[in-house]
């Protein structure tokens, strides 16, 4: 039966999708080097693994919408899923590697993002947790089928750049907020009855003066 084993060698941005991605360089090798592994199914599921790096005053101060007051950090500061991958991986014998894609959001109200967004340098931490289903041959020749465990998994450090750049390339200079359609339509009303041609210009007559100066 296969021994699958993973390791995360890179990763870089997609151009020209859909929607913003990564493609991760997921290395898999087969303890039995001699054995032909048909097809791998996948499933991924990321943790980024936030108490595994150190924090700035800055990046303190960026996240705390997320994590609160530094000094409770003690208690709220906890590994967090970030999503969910698939991925069927080709026909390979002793090992392989693959893309990874990995859909990103820029939802500010998915906790990723907010934490993603809040760090100003350095790298993220991220667990790989892998489980699926392996398809190889057996010493006779005939199709097995064999489970992957969750307890395989992989490391690796996502430099904070690489999600900048990815998110700048997608949508530059912005960023996006999901409303709920009865707050959205209260200042869709107040654009039009003032005569507000932006949506940049509807938040800034909105926002405090003394707010702004800061």
């Amino acid at each position: 039966m296969p021994d699958l084993s993973f390791q995360i060698e890179g990763v870089e941005v997609v151009a020209n999708a859909a929607s913003p991605l990564l493609a991760f360089k997921l290395h898999l090798t087969d303890a039995n080097p001699q054995q032909t592994i048909h097809t791998v199914a996948l499933r991924c599921q990321i943790q980024l693994e936030v108490t595994r790096r150190k924090y700035t005053v800055e990046d303190q101060e960026r996240l705390h919408d997320l994590f609160g007051e530094p000094s409770r950090w003690g208690q709220t500061l906890r590994s967090l899923l970030w999503t969910h991958a698939n991925l069927v991986v080709p026909a390979f014998t002793g090992n392989t590697l693959v893309d990874l894609p990995v859909p990103c959001s820029f939802d500010f109200n998915v906790a990723a993002t907010k934490y993603f967004d809040g760090l100003t340098d350095g790298d993220v931490p991220i667990c790989v947790q892998f489980s699926g289903t392996v398809f190889y041959a057996s010493a006779e020749g005939g199709l097995q089928v064999a489970p992957i465990s969750w307890d395989k998994e992989a490391r690796f450090k996502l430099p904070v750049p690489v999600w900048r750049e990815m998110m700048e390339s997608y949508y530059p200079n912005s960023a996006w907020l999901c409303l709920h359609k009865d707050a959205f339509d209260r200042l869709y009303q107040y654009k039009v009855r003032n005569g507000i041609p932006t949506w940049e210009e509807v938040l800034e007559s909105l926002i405090p003066v003394e707010e702004k100066v800061m």
